[in-house]
């Protein structure tokens, strides 16, 4: 009788030896779940006199009539909005202008990898193009606000324009023998300045820069800030006056060779070095067509 069994056993086990050569990897993909679980069996809702009582609805109360409180209730007591004192300072926070940052420590890994070139000047297009920072206008951004963040490691030296800086970024910036600009930006020249070939290809002319609006006027007319309105008579004095405050000698730019790189400047209606208001860029006949009509050179120059 136990020769039968072990022989029985023998052939069933050669069976399922054999059955699993043939079937697939036991894997999450082919693995079903249990056809006895209980917690798989889907219970059909049932209705009214059969056991379904609310009908979906709960029970009394405002659940049953669908009747749900507004937004913001709290069953009749005071609202945390009118608890709450207010804060001013919170007043039209929606709408004021945006600046996203861009710190010295992000500024010189992105010259030591070569995506800005330190003898060329670095402006708004510049930066955007290497694809590390990103503007929205949609969103109520600005342009660029440099931060004093790995002001210690910074050793380039730029000429670079930001629409805000600090007074230690632009120490630092300036110990160095660089310049800093800081200049104000409308949001139809964001639009071109930050993706110039999408521009061009649209065949529209280069729009003029609009001048600042009167609550940022102050800071671009400002020399401390080393705004691009100021007078440049009271940028070399605030200049030398920086340095003696934070302690470090003034390079003199006259005497550097790259004079020249470093005393360019935009015109105050002007988006691209180079490139005047008013010019259509031709990227396909590789062109820059200039307007003939004097009135209207006059409109873009103004």
């Amino acid at each position: 009788m136990s020769v039968c069994i072990s022989i029985m056993a023998k052939s069933s086990t050669d069976k399922a030896l054999e059955l699993l050569r043939y079937l697939p990897r036991v894997a999450l993909n082919n693995l079903g779940p249990n056809p006895n679980n209980k917690a798989l069996k889907k219970k059909k809702p049932r209705r009214g006199q059969h056991g379904g009582k609310t009908h979906g609805y709960g029970t009394k109360g405002s659940g049953q009539r669908q009747s749900y409180m507004r937004i913001g209730m709290e069953s009749g007591a005071t609202p945390f909005y009118l608890r709450i004192p207010c804060e001013p300072y919170h007043k039209g926070h929606h709408l004021r202008r945006q600046y996203p940052p861009l710190s010295l420590k992000q500024l010189q890994l992105m010259i030591d990898t070569g995506r800005l070139d330190p003898l060329q000047p670095i402006d708004l297009t510049a930066i955007c193009n290497t694809s590390l920072y990103f503007l929205d206008p949609s969103e109520r951004h600005f342009g660029i606000q440099l931060t004093d963040e790995g002001l210690d490691s910074f050793k380039a030296q730029v000429n670079i324009e930001v629409q805000h800086a600090s007074e230690s970024v632009i120490a630092a910036i300036e110990m160095n023998g660089g310049l800093i600009t800081t200049a104000y930006y409308d949001v139809a020249s964001l639009f071109a300045a930050m993706n110039p070939p999408r521009f061009f290809k649209k065949g529209v002319p280069i729009p003029k820069r609009h001048l600042p609006p009167e609550d940022v006027v102050e800071y671009y007319t400002n020399p401390a800030n080393r705004g691009y309105l100021a007078d440049p008579s009271k940028v070399a004095e605030e200049r030398l006056s920086l340095a003696q405050k934070y302690g470090y000698q003034l390079p003199n730019i006259a005497e550097d060779p790259k004079w020249e790189l470093l005393t360019l400047r935009k015109d105050p209606r002007q988006i691209f070095y180079g490139l005047e208001p008013g010019w259509v860029v031709n990227i396909r006949e590789k062109k820059i067509l200039k307007p003939k009509d004097e009135k209207l050179q006059e409109y873009y120059r103004s």
